[in-house]
């Protein structure tokens, strides 16, 4: 085929596209709470929502079939409970963000905040537990590596006796969290390997890993076995995950379904729609592959 008969061609064709765009967003099927998959399980971030009070939101969490929520404690554990709903990523151990586990300093504390939890933890019926490597401050990969092995060996054995995992978050230094240790995910992957107990593994947050390496389904697909939970987001502006960010979430889905994975996606995107629980359905929808 000449040149201009393929330009032509092509221009069809392209023009034909523009008539009848897909917009996977915005073109989904009406929401049945009944009708989803099953093959995700869907759970989402109280804190994104936190403007709603948490017994109304786990109440619209069970309207749109949503049978999870991260990120809470256990001043929350009996609403939880009386809503039927599971807490598919605890907190409540951790000191904040910045002081964490890549810094003997914060240690002591730590090991007793988490030596407290873990058996709460397990007594309440959960799994999951979260923890950060906190800030550098000046310190180099391996150093915050080793500092954080010495310290979370204090507290794995406690999470194998009661069958808690602990799971670090890899967050974004560049956007969000400047000089987050955990940054990316062979420093994870790494530290896992050195620690080398299925009770310690790392919550992939797709947003802040597209932000730091991007390359996301090659990266689910290697690590599989490193990676204990998701959260999700759009970049850039950690807002909806549908057609206005540049993250395609089905394929994302699709990859993390075909690695075996059987935990929880948390959607942890901030709504900027009025309507965040209209925001929250759509997000749930896409991600139901």
């Amino acid at each position: 085929m000449k040149r201009r008969s393929f330009i032509t061609s092509a221009a069809t064709v392209s023009a034909g596209m523009v008539a009848t765009p897909k917009v996977w967003g915005k073109d989904l099927p009406n929401y049945d709470p009944q009708g989803l998959k099953g093959n995700i399980h869907h759970s989402a971030c109280y804190w994104c929502y936190n403007s709603i009070p948490l017994d109304q939101f786990l109440s619209d969490l069970s309207g749109l079939g949503v049978k999870a929520i991260d990120l809470v404690g256990p001043e929350d554990w009996p609403l939880l409970k009386k809503h039927n709903i599971h807490a598919s990523m605890c907190w409540g151990a951790e000191i904040n963000l910045t002081d964490g586990w890549c810094d003997p300093e914060f240690h002591k504390q730590l090991i007793k905040n988490y030596s407290e939890m873990i058996p709460k933890v397990a007594e309440a019926g959960y799994t999951n537990l979260i923890c950060f490597s906190g800030s550098r401050r000046g310190m180099d990969d391996e150093e915050g590596l080793q500092n954080s092995v010495r310290g979370l060996k204090n507290i794995l054995s406690l999470a194998e006796k009661h069958g808690v995992v602990i799971q670090m978050e890899l967050l974004n230094s560049k956007v969000d969290h400047a000089d987050y240790m955990c940054d990316k995910t062979k420093w994870g992957v790494a530290l896992c390997e050195a620690l080398g107990s299925d009770n310690f593994k790392l919550l992939y947050d797709i947003y802040h890993m597209q932000i730091m390496e991007g390359d996301v389904i090659r990266t689910i697909e290697q690590y599989k076995d490193y990676i204990g939970h998701y959260h999700t987001g759009g970049n850039p502006g950690r807002h909806e995950i549908d057609e206005t960010q540049e993250l395609y979430y089905p394929a994302i889905m699709e990859a993390i379904l075909k690695t075996g994975f059987k935990g929880y996606v948390a959607q942890e995107f901030i709504p900027s729609w009025e309507d965040k629980i209209a925001a929250l359905k759509q997000g749930v929808q896409i991600c139901d592959v």
